[in-house]
Parts: structure tokens; sequence; C-alpha cells
């Protein structure tokens, strides 16, 4: 039945995997036309299940493989991954700093603008990295790495894919709980993910670079969605009078994210 994918080249693997994995992070993000009547504890609470899901990501899915990856080169795993971790919480910080100058000296910044663009830096660069990675397992058929082979590549990319169904429900409900309109937060959400198809070709045709970039590039990504989830989400969402229900749907998303990237590997 999938002969015809076999028979194609890796980046055009590559390349059709990746929109797989995008196409379940528009169904994450199409939760936002299921929610109907939603009071703001509730949105609140989505905002928290946000935060649960991106910091598991961001060890479960970035961090530990990176370290892993950093281990089997031979760099030295903690420097790599403090840096890296650093280098993209820094950045977004620089970024938040950046944006409240302007909002000082009477640009068009807001309070909820300044948020949604945090939250779509962090998942952005956290889907490019996981796109690379796909893009990676399908070229490295053509340059016989160790352990490269196609029903392996493809797990991955089902693994990224179903991983990316609460990612993009992370994106898409907090910007429905700042008031922008289902099609907008829809399409915002679904947005973070275009990166990946590029990144998984990138991935594909650089395959023996992009593997010595990858622990730095995952580290990175690690650091910016922690700092949108610490600095952003888990705020907004405990500044509800009911704190400690916040708090278990933090965990909640906690929970499923790890589950799923446990179980998926």
């Amino acid at each position: 039945m999938f002969e015809w994918f076999v028979l194609l080249g890796p980046v055009w693997q590559a390349l059709l995997a990746t929109l797989f994995t995008y196409a379940v992070t528009a169904a994450g993000a199409g939760l936002v036309f299921c929610v109907r009547g939603v009071g703001r504890t509730a949105l609140d609470a989505m905002m928290g299940f946000a935060a649960g899901v991106m910091t598991a990501a961001s060890f479960w899915s970035l961090l530990s493989p990176a370290m892993e990856l950093a281990g089997e080169m031979g760099m030295n795993v903690a420097l790599t991954a403090f840096c890296g971790l650093m280098a993209g919480g820094g950045l977004l910080w620089a970024g938040d700093w950046a944006y409240g100058r302007m909002a000082a000296r009477g640009g068009p910044a807001t309070e909820g603008a300044r948020r949604r663009l945090m939250l779509m830096a962090g998942m952005t660069l956290h889907n490019i990295p996981e796109g690379m990675a796909v893009g990676v397992a399908f070229g490295s058929l053509a340059h016989g790495l160790d352990g490269a082979t196609l029903p392996a590549a493809c797990m991955l990319a089902v693994g990224v894919g179903i991983q990316n169904f609460p990612e993009g429900a992370a994106v898409s409900l907090p910007l429905l709980r700042d008031g922008l309109g289902r099609g907008k937060a829809f399409f915002l959400g679904q947005l973070s993910a275009v990166v990946e198809p590029l990144a998984g070709v990138a991935g594909a045709v650089l395959v023996l670079g992009a593997q010595r970039m990858l622990p730095g590039m995952l580290s990175f990504a690690a650091g910016a969605m922690l700092y949108v989830a610490i600095a952003e989400l888990i705020p907004e969402s405990l500044a509800n009078e009911r704190r400690g229900l916040m708090a278990v749907v933090t965990l909640a998303g906690f929970g499923v994210m790890m589950v799923l990237d446990v179980a998926l590997g």
C-alpha cells in the first residue's frame, strides 16, 4: 500500500512526513472551533494546561534527546545543554525587553500582543528542531548512518505528529483566551508549525551537518519554550482565584505530554 512512499527519495519522504506533523498541529489548533461558551476560569485552565504541555515537551522532546545526542557525538553534555537552554531563554527575554522598550516609547505594543508574540516564538522555535530531526532521520537513509531505517524514521514522524496535537492546542487555546477570534487563533496556532516541513527538508539535505547542530538547536528550543511557560502562561493561569485548580490542570498538561513523549519515544 505504501510502496510509492518507499520508492521516493529521502528529501520527498522528509517533506511528506513533516507535512503530516504540520497537519496534526493544525488539527490540535482546530480545537478552538470545538470550544463553545467557555468561561474565564476554563480559559485560564487551558492556559495552565498549555504551560504543562510546553514544560514537559521542553524536557522529553528537546533537552533529553539533546543530551543523548551530545553524548553520542563526544560533546560536553552538560555545557551543550546549558548553553543552548540559556541562549533560547535569553533570546526571548531580549525580545521581551525590546518589546517593552517599544511600548514605553509609544509603539503599538499591548500586553496581549506581547504575550501572543512570545507564545508564537517559543512554539515556532520548538518546531524547527523537531522538523529537522524528522528530516535527518529520512536523510540518514541515503547516507547509511547507524540505525537508520525507514520504519524507524516513519515512527519518529508519527511520534512527533501525535505530540504536535496538544502543542497546536497549546498555542491556539491561550490565544482564544486572550480575546482573539476563533479563526485568527486557529490561523496563528497552525502557523507555528509551518516551519516543520521547511526544517524537515533542510535536515534531509544537510543531514550530516545537521546532526552536529541538533543538540544545540534542541536545547535552544527548550530554553525558549520554558521561558514562555514560566514568564507568560503560568503566571496568567495562576492569577485566577482558583489557584489550586489551575496548578492541578498545569500538572495534567505536563503529565499528558510526558506520557506521549515517553510512550512514543
